[in-house]
């Protein structure tokens, strides 16, 4: 991989932290319990507790990919950052621009 490949996922991996965080931060206001004052009806009340448990499980898979993410930005000098972890072949700059935080080729994947 030549260092225009690894400055253009490095750009991309920072992007993706910057986002990821953002997207925690909006998580975690959207899951704040729901008070019992609130004027809402047993139906709508069922719907904002259902909703809060996906807003929790997408809080959790933001939390695991930024802790991925960071990982990655830690390994990127390293000259072996791109192999596949099981294989040892070269991930595609096309898969690593899509998901930065891949450890894995393809076929492996």
């Amino acid at each position: 991989m030549d260092e225009i490949e690894l400055k253009k996922i490095e750009t991309k991996i920072s992007k993706e932290i910057q986002n990821t965080i953002q997207a925690i931060n909006e998580y975690k206001e959207q899951a704040k319990p729901i008070t019992p004052e609130n004027a809402i009806g047993r139906v709508s009340r069922m719907d904002a507790i259902n909703n809060k448990s996906i807003v929790e499980a997408a809080l959790r898979k933001s939390e695991e990919k930024l802790k991925k993410l960071k990982i990655v930005e830690k390994k990127i000098s390293n000259k072996d950052f791109g192999l596949c972890i099981r294989c040892k072949t070269q991930i595609p700059i096309e898969r690593l621009m899509i998901i930065p935080e891949s450890t894995k080729c393809v076929n492996c994947a």
